[in-house]
């Protein structure tokens, strides 16, 4: 067994169900993971929030964990990372107002639509560089005022879940540049809050955390040092979203090379110098740090979809579900499935079309619907990835996620993308992206990528080529032509199915729905 370390450094990455905290040994391949879970909770149809001190709960024990794994080692600091898009109010004693209303909740769904009819978004998305869409705080904010207006008047903070995150590690609000470019209320050329985007949010200015580099240094709490184990003042690094350090911590850095992330959802994205945007609004573009940005989609239908699919057609595994789509020809006889269950976001950024199977015939069996979801997911992925093209063309793409375990999306997806897909192991990409931003912050690294080659071996930074054959890649290019027009004679249809609503009138007090969440228990007062 590997010895302790003499150093370390910890990357924190804050999930939307879990935590995972990943100490890395300096100068050694040794590293130990904690993971803990919390629930995503559905208190009405539509809204998808988190209790933020459950978090809390989870990210202090799992960082006592690895730091309890490695007995007498130097922790040269701890940094953060944390799902992007969540917002929650905090009163000025630091005490929650709300739960975490995270990337997933569609309450606002008809202030996004009422932005895109009267082309306030096409103005907010040049600004920001985040698509107006549910997922966003900007339309979140506005839903809040037009809703809860007591609510919003009462709210000394309106904070994202990676600043409470911090706020509780070390007794200061911030927000650092990363998180605060993912809410849609970051002006991109001043690096500031957006006087325009907090206008239609109905928020102050004041009312939003003062913003940091994602290389900024906070001291730890002394209360969360004796839950810990680590000395107070142990340096804590603001760190970034969790989308840009995914590319970070799988060495999709390089011009011209696209990082693809791909589990329950999925995303593509690139790093460029500065902020760019592409005119027609598909693709968001959110900071690494101050001089390295991300642009690229995300899609709410990844791996869920062929698992929807499995269960509705009768698989009773995940092999079973591959083997059933392994079992139909590429291209599933002409039946196509656009894949949107969810509320979708990249590349059209409309929550409310409805997914579809298109071309059915009476000889399509259940291995058909299942293929023809997976090949809708990938063919959903390249097209962002076409829009990409145009901004800063790819000619690789690094692949990593859970889902890419099965060869059949291997070998979808690559065929998709149609250019060299490698799929990489590593299983700690963002929390490696965080703890690598963490070691150049603190100067121990020239750069922020050899901060990241520094914590990984020979090993874990090679990836596997995925081979496709050119007929496969034929395949894909003929489905990929079609979609676009099937999606324009859809979405048509569509518009005639009544999706999802989320009611807009008020069934509980504040009081009770906080209560009822139970996040008003145990909010500790913060010391330095």
């Amino acid at each position: 067994m590997t010895q302790p370390p003499a150093e370390i450094i910890v990357g924190v990455d804050v999930g939307t169900t879990a935590t995972k905290v990943v100490a890395f040994g300096l100068g050694t391949a040794w590293r130990r993971m904690a993971i803990r879970e919390y629930p995503l909770l559905e208190p009405a149809p539509g809204l998808q929030v988190q209790n933020p001190d459950a978090i809390i709960v989870a990210v202090v024990a799992a960082l006592a964990e690895v730091v309890a794994a490695a007995p007498g080692a130097r922790v040269a600091g701890v940094s953060v990372s944390a799902a992007m898009h969540g917002l929650l109010a905090v009163d000025d004693t630091g005490t929650p107002l709300t739960p975490v209303i995270t990337w997933a909740d569609a309450r606002s769904s008809a202030e996004a639509a009422a932005l895109h009819a009267d082309g306030t978004a096409t103005l907010l998305h040049r600004q920001t560089g985040t698509p107006v869409h549910p997922m966003t705080p900007q339309t979140k904010l506005m839903w809040f005022s037009r809703h809860e207006p007591l609510l919003a008047v009462r709210a000394r903070w309106w904070a994202g879940l990676k600043d409470y995150v911090l706020y509780r590690l070390t007794g200061r609000l911030v927000a650092e540049l990363s998180s605060a470019s993912a809410t849609g209320l970051l002006d991109m050329a001043t690096r500031q809050w957006s006087p325009m985007a907090a206008e239609l949010a109905g928020v102050r200015l004041d009312q939003l955390p003062p913003i940091v580099a994602t290389t900024a240094v906070l001291p730890l709490a002394r209360q969360i040092a004796a839950q810990t184990g680590l000395p107070p003042g142990t340096p804590v690094v603001a760190g970034a979203a969790d989308g840009p350090l995914g590319n970070l911590g799988t060495a999709a850095v390089s011009p011209g090379v696209a990082g693809l992330s791909l589990g329950t959802s999925g995303a593509i994205r690139a790093v460029v110098p500065e902020p760019a945007v592409d005119d027609a609004g598909h693709l968001f573009c959110y900071a690494l740090t101050d001089v390295d940005w991300v642009i690229g989609g995300a899609v709410s239908n990844g791996g869920i979809v062929a698992r929807w699919a499995g269960e509705i057609f009768g698989a009773t595994s995940d092999t079973d579900v591959m083997s059933l789509a392994a079992a139909v020809p590429p291209g599933s006889d002409g039946l196509i499935m656009l894949p949107y269950l969810l509320a979708e976001r990249a590349p059209l950024w409309d929550p409310a079309i409805p997914g579809a199977f298109l071309g059915v015939r009476r000889h399509h069996a259940r291995g058909h619907f299942v293929r023809a979801a997976v090949e809708g997911v990938c063919l959903q992925m390249s097209t962002i990835l076409a829009h990409l093209d145009l901004i800063v063309p790819v000619h690789e793409v690094r692949a990593t996620g859970g889902t890419l375990r099965a060869a059949l999306w291997r070998e979808a997806m690559a065929a998709a993308v149609n250019r060299p897909l490698l799929v990489t192991a590593s299983a700690e990409g963002t929390a490696l992206g965080a703890a690598a931003l963490g070691l150049y912050a603190l100067g121990r690294s020239p750069t922020l990528f050899d901060a990241a080659d520094a914590l990984v071996t020979p090993g874990e930074r090679a990836a596997t080529p995925v081979t496709v054959a050119p007929e496969l890649a034929a395949t894909f290019d003929r489905m990929r032509a079609r979609v676009p027009e099937l999606l324009r004679a859809y979405q048509a249809v569509s518009a005639l199915f009544e999706g999802p609503q989320v009611s807009s009138r008020r069934t509980t007090t504040d009081g009770d729905r906080l209560r009822s969440d139970g996040i008003t228990d145990g909010v500790a007062e913060l010391s330095g």
